[in-house]
């Protein structure tokens, strides 16, 4: 065996386990690339869930804050509600005093005057604090807005129709406080 043939083999089997090496290599880095590829998707999946959630964590607490805004909003308008309620009969005493006094008694003109001024200032006092006179004579009955205390039948009019109001009804920022009583017409 000549030095070349030796070298020759010598090389051939050191080249074997190179190649055997390079063929494991690519398994593994193949093996690699896949676990890598799976970790990726995992992590992908769990971020794209965790952005979901702080989207809708960000709504939720955007949706808390509307919602506490709103509450605090109609406490302001309707805080007023039960003092309105309780003003309310003062106004009726008010204008029933002024209806039973007799007119062509002069003694009684700057009494019903006073009561007048009263009545006015009262009413004044309300409407700025947005309280709404509902005095629907003449207009077609509203259950939302009257309540009806009888109803008669008036050919004179359309049927449904309010003909008498014997308490005033009254609205805080549209919302009913008191509903009117009233005489509703009906047909004959």
């Amino acid at each position: 065996m000549s030095t070349q043939d030796y070298t020759d083999i010598k090389n051939a089997t050191d080249a074997q386990p190179a190649d055997a090496a390079e063929q494991a290599q690519p398994e593994a880095a193949e093996v690699n690339i896949e676990t890598l590829q799976a970790q990726l998707a995992t992590l992908a999946a769990a971020y794209e869930s965790a952005k979901e959630q702080g989207l809708r964590a960000q709504a939720e607490a955007q949706n808390a804050r509307r919602r506490a805004e709103q509450d605090i909003e109609k406490a302001h308008k309707f805080g007023l509600e039960k003092i309105v309620n309780d003003l309310l009969p003062v106004v009726d005493n008010l204008e029933r005093a002024l209806s039973s006094i007799d007119s062509s008694d002069e003694a009684l003109t700057a009494i019903a005057e006073g009561i007048q001024l009263t009545h006015k200032s009262f009413v004044d006092a309300l409407a700025r604090h947005q309280v709404v006179v509902v005095n629907p004579n003449g207009e077609p009955f509203d259950p939302n807005l009257h309540q009806a205390v009888s109803a008669v039948p008036n050919p004179d009019v359309e049927p449904n129709t309010v003909i008498n109001c014997f308490q005033k009804g009254y609205t805080l920022h549209g919302r009913l406080v008191r509903p009117a009583m009233v005489v509703v017409s009906k047909a004959p």
